[in-house]
């Protein structure tokens, strides 16, 4: 089994941009953290033949879902001016644009983007992780694309 120093080294940035793509950039490094922690602890049962990118993936959907109900639970300051997340380590964090229009689709359709698009997941594997079929995950990827082409692209508001 490879050390878990070089997975993270190969995986731990497109953990890093699904984790973002789903709860934004200030949440995302926590589920990253959270991600890698877990992974760790689960690392040394995993079988051989798993596909570890895919699983980290998985644990990442889960930590950053908590990750979101977590800040759907905080207090939010009004007195005070929130901190601009760090953005090293983070190739994608340049085009704040993109992740804004990320950010405004619809759950599921942001979802199956980042899973597919930035993690290279299988529709079947994004299908297993939003409870719905290979082709409702290959139809909200789809939609996510058609509407970040129509925001993004042609500066339209989301």
């Amino acid at each position: 089994m490879r050390p878990f120093e070089d997975v993270v080294a190969e995986h731990g940035a497109t953990v890093l941009r699904v984790c973002r793509a789903v709860v934004g950039t200030d949440d995302a490094e926590d589920a990253w953290s959270e991600t890698i922690l877990s992974a760790l602890r689960a690392y040394p049962q995993l079988p051989p033949d798993t596909n570890v990118e895919a699983w980290l993936v998985t644990i990442a959907h889960r930590r950053a879902l908590d990750a979101g109900r977590a800040r759907s639970r905080r207090p939010v300051p009004t007195d005070d001016i929130a901190e601009r997340p760090a953005t090293h380590g983070d190739p994608a964090a340049r085009d704040d644009a993109l992740w804004t229009a990320l950010g405004h689709l619809p759950d599921k359709q942001r979802m199956a983007v980042a899973y597919h698009h930035i993690a290279g997941l299988p529709f079947a594997e994004i299908a297993d992780l939003l409870g719905n079929s290979p082709e409702a995950a290959r139809r909200a990827a789809a939609d996510g694309i058609k509407t970040l082409r129509k925001t993004y692209l042609k500066g339209e508001t989301p």
